[in-house]
């Protein structure tokens, strides 16, 4: 079986990313957006375009009625959700399987159960991976929070069970925050995912951030590709990845490759996801699994020669994946370093405006996921990602040399526009970074180190 029309219910260069290899594989493709996005690229991009609303142009990409309908207008015979948005949504999932849609990620019922984090957690623990110490499910009044908050020891987190994308979680350090801490992560979880429930584990100040990709099929076959590091972060969310992860021991490797395809394997899971891991003094730990292609996974394809993108419309038309692990080898070192329209000196706050100039970067082994242009205005009502730069090189200080000279080459230019670049430069040159020797607090250690 094979898809004639994809609709792809998503913006900017992950849309764009997708329509290039339906391209590939000769699928028409279909592009939906709101009133903000009308002049977007990616509605230049696809074969056809919907604009889809009207209301808030945010929430236009959240109206799951209205992509099912410009989906059915257009011949699709299924839907790619990217990431964000939709991407996670059971519901969207189910409504698309009942108007005859297949809808490019795990099946619904899979979507439920790793969607909610409390339950997530509960799972792998039942498939015997590590989980920190926390809450055995969601944490549901004030006094639970306090009574096993003395029984977890501080430092710990409080997390949106419905969360993602780095939002919905406080660190808690000491007792007399707690409580204030847990009305306010309630707060934000309903007002970001419509859902206050949240639960609690033990915060590690000193780990890493470690992801494994898997893909899976729907005849048996779990594969891993690896892991990335993703551990340098500002409000947990992620500025640098890369595969492999420097410095890991080839153990602790195997170890969480491993413990991600039982995971995947116990739930019964299709597609392309991420187990997402901190490693820690006491080894590793699960945290969540994000059942979607994500940002960061160009890093991935540059290591692995996988179009992840395909593998996820061929297992979702019922294909069997064409490879084993044996034939997954890694080769080289890969980063990426995503371009925000943001302004690192005012707290990475976002600064869009009209692009005058924007020239991005090539060159030998140079990858640019981008949806800017110069005379494109960046809307102020979503994601500040503007463009992710893929550099790969044989060995690891060769990729990041290549990486500052492509961003050094990026010209982004315009009135009120501020990006990350300067300060992706400055981490690729920082010698703590240089060493691999980066944890989730690297950027606050280093804003201290400087002061």
């Amino acid at each position: 079986m094979g898809f004639g029309t994809v609709l792809v219910a998503n913006r900017g260069e992950i849309a764009i990313r997708v329509m290039r290899t339906c391209r590939e594989l000769g699928i028409r493709t279909v592009a939906v957006h709101s009133t903000a996005d009308k002049d977007s690229s990616h509605v230049h991009a696809a074969d056809a375009a919907v604009q889809i609303g009207p209301g808030a142009p945010r929430k236009s990409y959240l109206s799951a009625p209205a992509v099912i309908e410009a989906a059915l207008r257009t011949g699709a015979d299924a839907v790619h959700p990217g990431y964000g948005f939709l991407s996670e949504d059971p519901d969207f999932a189910e409504i698309c399987a009942e108007n005859g849609l297949t809808f490019i990620g795990p099946r619904p019922e899979v979507l439920a159960r790793l969607g909610d984090k409390a339950v997530a957690r509960s799972l792998m623990t039942d498939a015997g991976l590590p989980v920190l110490p926390g809450s055995p499910g969601t944490v549901d009044s004030a006094a639970e929070a306090s009574d096993l908050a003395s029984r977890i020891g501080y430092p710990l987190i409080i997390k949106a069970a419905a969360g993602g994308g780095g939002r919905g979680m406080t660190v808690v350090r000491q007792t007399s925050d707690l409580l204030p801490a847990y009305r306010q992560t309630r707060a934000t979880a309903q007002a970001v995912f419509g859902d206050n429930r949240v639960y609690m584990e033990r915060y590690c100040d000193s780990a890493r951030h470690i992801e494994v990709q898997v893909l899976a099929d729907g005849h048996g076959t779990v594969l891993h590709l690896g892991e990335r590091d993703c551990s340098v972060q500002r409000r947990h969310q992620k500025l640098i990845e890369e595969s492999p992860g420097p410095g890991l021991h080839p153990q602790l490797r195997s170890a969480m490759a491993r413990a991600a395809v039982r995971g995947a394997r116990a739930i019964g899971y299709t597609g392309a996801g991420t187990f997402e891991f901190l490693v820690h003094d006491e080894g590793f730990s699960f945290m969540e699994m994000n059942c979607r292609i994500q940002v960061e996974h160009p890093v991935t394809e540059a290591v692995y020669g996988v179009d992840l993108v395909r593998e996820q419309i061929r297992v979702a038309s019922g294909e069997a994946l064409r490879m084993t692990q044996e034939d997954l080898v890694p080769r080289g070192v890969a980063v990426e370093c995503r371009v925000n329209a943001e302004d690192p000196a005012r707290d990475f706050a976002p600064a869009p405006g009209t692009l005058d100039e924007f020239v991005p970067p090539g060159g030998p082994f140079v990858r640019v996921d981008t949806h800017g242009r110069a005379g494109w205005k960046v809307p102020p009502q979503y994601d500040s990602l503007l463009a992710k730069v893929i550099c790969w090189a044989p060995e690891r200080d060769e990729a990041l040399d290549r990486m500052d000279r492509a961003l050094a080459e990026f010209r982004i230019a315009g009135p009120g526009v501020h990006t990350t670049v300067p300060l992706l430069r400055e981490i690729v040159a920082d010698p703590v970074f240089r060493a691999g020797k980066h944890i989730t607090s690297f950027l606050d250690s280093r804003d201290d180190r400087q002061g």
